[in-house]
């Protein structure tokens, strides 16, 4: 249980998808402008990396059973396309202002490299088929964490652009804030192992 713990925190705080390594950063700049879309995209996110993994880690071990595991990426990005038409016509028939919202965003998850990420990132670190759940909702909640975080201070625009050179305003200015929220998770370093 301890394992499982640390696997979830370490994705959460750590090892975040997002802030740390990098990965769905089109969505995340995309979509954190108001706090609505960022929570909605989050929470979409969250439920296909689990599904993702529920689905992928029994099919990466069919694929090595018959020795064809380089098919991974492959059959991997098909199962994810699959769950993000699923979550889509989900949220179309019972959230439609959320999948308005969030319009050409959520089919991008199709391609969002997070979601591949954790997929694959849990056959590499040889994870159990419950340390990869516990592995992928830890990376879906710091997603959402990272989204969350970001939509809040976008939307409450908690710098002032007046005296901002013009060279830094707009687009510069976001990175500018991504990038010391990405610095604010390294003080999580080293807190797990």
């Amino acid at each position: 249980m301890v394992q499982l713990i640390l696997i979830f925190m370490s994705m959460v705080l750590v090892n975040n998808f997002v802030l740390s390594q990098f990965l769905g950063i089109c969505s995340f700049l995309g979509v954190s402008n108001k706090m609505e879309s960022a929570t909605g995209m989050g929470g979409a996110v969250i439920f296909v990396m689990v599904l993702a993994e529920i689905a992928t880690w029994p099919i990466q071990q069919l694929l090595n059973k018959f020795d064809i595991g380089y098919l991974q990426t492959v059959v991997f990005i098909l199962v994810i396309a699959a769950l993000v038409q699923f979550v889509e016509m989900f949220m179309k028939k019972y959230m439609p202002s959320l999948q308005k919202a969030l319009g050409i965003f959520l089919p991008l998850i199709t391609t969002n490299c997070a979601v591949l990420g954790v997929a694959i990132l849990s056959i590499n670190n040889n994870y159990t088929y419950i340390q990869s759940i516990v592995n992928a909702l830890g990376a879906g909640v710091g997603y959402f964490v990272a989204m969350v975080l970001f939509a809040g201070i976008r939307e409450e625009k908690l710098w002032d652009e007046s005296g901002v050179p013009a060279a830094f305003k707009g687009m510069p200015m976001i990175l500018i804030s991504a990038s010391i929220l990405a610095l604010s998770f390294m003080g999580f370093t080293g807190l797990f192992q």
